[in-house]
């Protein structure tokens, strides 16, 4: 909320877009709605962000997007990887409630994206979701410029987490103490393979389920093999792949540790930072880099999906 705050006067400069905050809900406030607006930098520290109408008289997402007579929901819910829930049920009811849909959860896309697609669609509204994967680098809206292009695969290091606990364990941290440094989820390239399956989903158009993700987690590197890895110019990254086969709607992925030789960019990808490499059938090699996004990242694609909701 703070960076729709802060980009406010170029909003409404450069792209026509003015807003306000009419909804906020959450596990610790409930469902406060106001249809005359909530005061944005309050809403930023939700301990301030009052409710209007209290969060009894609200009985669930139905009743609360009602109530804040919602243009535009921004659903930043907790992943489920197993379910996608309450991400998936927050989506469909904005988009039949007649309100763009915005999401940083990459549950939905794995385990309803057709559907929430064509429900989109059909209620003239979109389904954005820029922040899944790489925070906010343009990955989808990317291949939205490259039209009739054909991808036949990628590969690329997606889980931040991951690598700066390969990078600790390179600089002389245990894995336990890697973990704990982190603080983090995607130790087991769950988050990872997430990531993977909804890229495969929506830019390859093939629905894969996690199970069908061939996955490795870094658990059992040990600090030794790790630091001998770098050592010997071949560290070791999770690496995400993707590949069509010769089959009808045939994908092969995987998600493990893989030793990367210094001459691969991937070598060089550590700390925060994501790397992803697409192989199309116009272009051979189309590479995204993100250098250790700051604060604002995963905000930012939320926000310029904003934009697109309302040009």
């Amino acid at each position: 909320m703070q960076l729709l705050k802060d980009r406010e006067q170029e909003l409404r400069d450069r792209h026509g877009i003015t807003f306000r905050i009419t909804g906020i809900a959450s596990r610790r406030l409930g469902w406060i709605s106001d249809p005359s607006g909530i005061d944005a930098r309050g809403a930023a520290d939700a301990s301030s962000a009052m409710p209007q109408q209290p969060a009894h008289t609200l009985s669930g997402i139905q009743d609360w997007l009602a109530a804040a007579q919602a243009d535009v929901l921004f659903e930043a819910t907790s992943l489920n990887v197993h379910t996608g829930q309450p991400a998936v049920d927050h989506i469909r009811a904005a988009l039949n409630h007649g309100a763009h849909a915005i999401t940083a959860n990459k549950g939905p896309i794995v385990h309803a994206y057709r559907e929430l697609r064509d429900l989109a669609a059909a209620k003239n509204k979109r389904f954005l979701f820029e922040s899944t994967v790489m925070d906010g680098v343009p990955i989808f809206s990317f291949f939205d410029q490259l039209p009739a292009i054909r991808l036949q695969g990628f590969h690329g290091i997606l889980n931040s987490t991951t690598n700066v606990i390969l990078t600790e364990m390179e600089n002389g941290l245990t894995f336990d103490e890697a973990r704990k440094k982190a603080q983090s989820l995607g130790i087991a390239g769950y988050d990872a393979a997430v990531k993977t399956a909804a890229l495969i989903t929506v830019l390859m158009d093939v629905p894969i389920k996690l199970e069908e993700i061939e996955r490795k987690g870094i658990r059992n590197l040990s600090a030794e093999a790790v630091r001998a890895a770098k050592k010997d110019a071949r560290p070791y990254k999770l690496i995400c792949r993707a590949k069509k086969t010769n089959e009808e709607q045939g994908i092969t992925a995987t998600v493990r540790p893989e030793q990367i030789p210094q001459t691969d960019p991937m070598s060089q990808i550590a700390g925060t930072s994501s790397y992803i490499y697409f192989e199309t059938d116009i272009f051979p090699g189309l590479a995204l880099t993100e250098e250790n996004p700051g604060l604002y990242a995963t905000a930012y694609g939320m926000l310029a999906d904003f934009v697109r909701a309302g040009t």
